[in-house]
């Protein structure tokens, strides 16, 4: 076994243990709510520890077991990742889209800690809740109050309801990073890999994909 091949599987437990690291000093030096909240560049970006019971942005499926589908569904995710991610370092893709996996690994195990154990640990589960396992709510912290507001009736969906900038977590923003980064940089991390197989298997075909790369 090649411990090279988990390697990147560091900046997955490097993320999970910043974002539950913050997640408990939140939870026990803060106030939930407007009360607690604390200024960090004025009225712009605060802290701000509220509970969010469903997915990103507060989002729930309409069924008293919508909660315990999610986790399930944050399980499941969870392994899929972390076997492409250790077939992809196998592979010797692109170092930077094997980050990009390790961000949201990380991330999506992050928020399933919340998901499974806050329930117990801090008795946060929805009171409608059907178990406290597999029922926690995730806590978020970070707020760019940036704007609020009554959308306009025009929006799709959410039209004339109110509408706050979201509230998130560090494990929310590990896996919105990585997602961008990777459709920034998709074509450089695939491209690269693409030159190295075929500089493997041939180095005269090497040698032609680069003398139609300087035509083009």
């Amino acid at each position: 076994m090649k411990l090279k091949n988990y390697r990147y599987f560091l900046v997955s437990i490097a993320i999970i243990l910043i974002d539950q690291a913050i997640k408990l000093s939140v939870h026990f030096f803060m106030e939930p709510g407007y009360f607690g909240q604390i200024e960090i560049i004025g009225s712009y970006f605060k802290l701000h520890y509220t509970l969010n019971p469903g997915m990103a942005f507060g989002i729930q499926l309409g069924t008293i077991y919508g909660k315990l589908m999610l986790t399930s569904f944050r399980i499941i995710a969870m392994f899929g990742i972390g076997y492409y991610l250790y077939s992809f370092t196998k592979k010797k893709m692109h170092a930077g889209l094997l980050v990009c996996m390790g961000l949201i690994l990380g991330g999506a195990i992050g928020n399933l800690i919340d998901s499974i154990f806050y329930g117990v640990w801090f008795n946060n589960a929805p009171a409608n809740a059907p178990m406290t396992w597999f029922h926690g709510q995730v806590i978020d912290m970070f707020f760019f109050d940036i704007w609020e507001g009554i959308l306009p009736n025009w929006v799709p969906i959410w039209g004339g309801s109110y509408y706050s900038t979201p509230i998130f977590n560090f494990a929310d923003a590990s896996i919105f990073c990585g997602v961008v980064l990777f459709l920034i940089f998709q074509n450089r991390f695939l491209e690269k890999h693409e030159t190295e197989l075929v500089a493997e298997s041939s180095p005269e075909a090497l040698e032609t994909a680069k003398e139609e790369d300087e035509i083009h």
